[in-house]
């Protein structure tokens, strides 16, 4: 077993989790800092980070993205307008990934690796 540390956890970046929903639009996490011991840590901000699902003819994207604000209305506040930005993220990689995959299409008779293009080996006879 490897002695080394650094995959160790840090016992002085704890945080205590916990999830906000409106069974609606998706579901906030409250992550409150602890010490070691595992009380509240109050040197420490508390962090929102939101998440919710958009449907694409794929499937289910997830996305996850940081709220602002230092109480659970104020994430809730905040959550439509990152919700909004990281939908429009998530489209542009998605339109990245397509051009990229589109752009790896081989085409019949190109290139050298075999297919319809003919040449010794392609099954056609003469």
């Amino acid at each position: 077993m490897s002695t080394d540390t650094e995959n160790a956890m840090d016992p002085n970046g704890l945080f205590r989790e916990e999830n906000y929903t409106d069974q609606k639009m998706g579901a906030i996490r409250k992550l409150i800092p602890v010490c070691a011991d595992g009380s509240d840590d109050t040197d420490r901000p508390v962090n929102f980070f939101g998440s919710a699902q958009v449907m694409t003819p794929m499937g289910a994207i997830p996305l996850n993205f940081a709220l602002e604000g230092t109480t659970i209305g104020e994430a809730a506040e905040d959550f439509a307008d990152k919700a909004a930005i990281a939908m429009e993220e998530a489209a542009k990689e998605l339109e990245r990934m397509r051009r990229e995959q589109a752009s790896q299409i081989v085409v019949p008779g190109q290139g050298g690796q075999g297919g319809m293009g003919g040449g010794s080996g392609s099954g056609i006879i003469t």
